[in-house]
């Protein structure tokens, strides 16, 4: 058991996610906490994840096989887990990270149809078994991630199909299902509205 706290945001692209994970480390802040705010794929101040992520994320490498993509992911976590979210937890911080393995499960067993129970044992590993203390979903309808992409740089995943992105959207929600440690709320709304009901449930776990 962790000292500190463990809290991920999750949702797919153009959910909103970043944003509010911004707001709920100013709000936590606020509160007197330390707070540290990572993201995977990569990790703070950690230049080996980081350089994964790159690899990852290259809008020129669209021959990337699917294994090599998710064993980039693992080797991103490993080093993020290892190197920043452990000693942080230890040291009784906050940990708000934006992505953790329930990506994993959406992009790469979901949306990537890729062995489900082979890639549980694999990510366990990678993770040493770390658990998020509470998982926050943003919930958005794959048209309206569509919608909002429009005019924008996009990165290699951003690129995917909209039947893609809905499959994603999908795996998160069967994650999320009858799980207490899952908090879904609708990405649609205002950015104030999103993050004062985010701001409640974290109050719920301090």
């Amino acid at each position: 058991m962790h000292k500190g706290k463990f809290i991920v945001m999750e949702g797919g692209d153009k959910s909103g996610k970043t944003t509010q994970i911004a707001l709920l480390e100013k709000y936590l802040k606020s509160k007197g906490l330390e707070v540290i705010l990572t993201r995977e794929p990569g990790g703070k101040d950690s230049i080996i994840a980081e350089k994964i992520r790159a690899i990852i994320l290259d809008k020129n490498h669209t021959k990337m096989n699917k294994r090599t993509e998710l064993l980039l992911f693992l080797a991103s976590r490993a080093q993020h887990v290892s190197e920043v979210v452990e000693p942080a937890l230890a040291a009784g911080q906050v940990v708000l990270s934006d992505r953790f393995d329930s990506s994993t499960f959406a992009y790469q067993v979901a949306a990537r149809n890729l062995e489900l129970e082979k890639i549980k044992d694999m990510n366990n590993w990678a993770k040493y078994g770390l658990e998020a203390d509470l998982i926050i979903y943003l919930d958005i309808s794959a048209s309206e991630a569509e919608n909002r992409r429009r005019d924008e740089k996009h990165d290699r995943l951003d690129r995917e199909t909209q039947a893609f992105h809905e499959a994603v959207r999908q795996g998160y929600l069967s994650q999320a299902k009858d799980n207490n440690r899952w908090f879904v709320v609708s990405a649609v709304g205002t950015i104030e509205e999103i993050s004062q009901k985010i701001n409640k449930k974290v109050d719920s776990i301090l």
